[in-house]
């Protein structure tokens, strides 16, 4: 355990990265019935552009110049963790800052900053959202 900002206790950076993806998921699944998805396989499609240890790799690299030194110190603790699982089909590489971005998210889910939160997703999400809107543009 670790304290960071507001003085609060940490849980571990697995833990962390478990509650991130979670919080990941559900910002992705707002962000896709908000569009007007609603049909279940839609919406499974439509979310892996966001979920896989690829796309949060890609993420990461977005949100890696905007971390704080505490994001930054959570994010290297679970990448570089002994507890990963070797990733089938998966550059270990990817999965690995997957699961630091996963525990980045997770850490500001648990401490409660939420504006910081959604600042980051944002900036993180931005890209996939741009490809995901002109391939809508190209079917319609």
């Amino acid at each position: 355990m670790h304290e960071m900002r507001l003085g609060c206790e940490l849980p571990g950076v697995m833990a962390l990265a478990y509650l991130g993806d979670a919080r990941h998921s559900l910002y992705v699944r707002r962000k896709l019935v908000s569009r007007g998805i609603y049909k279940s396989g839609d919406l499974n499609a439509a979310s892996l552009s966001y979920v896989t240890a690829e796309a949060q790799a890609k993420m990461m690299r977005k949100i890696e110049p905007e971390l704080l030194e505490d994001e930054r110190e959570v994010y290297r603790r679970a990448a570089n963790s002994t507890h990963l699982n070797k990733p089938k089909h998966r550059s270990v590489a990817d999965y690995r800052a997957a699961t630091g971005f996963e525990a980045v998210i997770g850490m500001l889910e648990w401490i409660g900053d939420n504006e910081r939160l959604e600042h980051l997703l944002s900036i993180a999400s931005a890209e996939i959202d741009k490809e995901q809107e002109n391939e809508n543009d190209t079917e319609n």
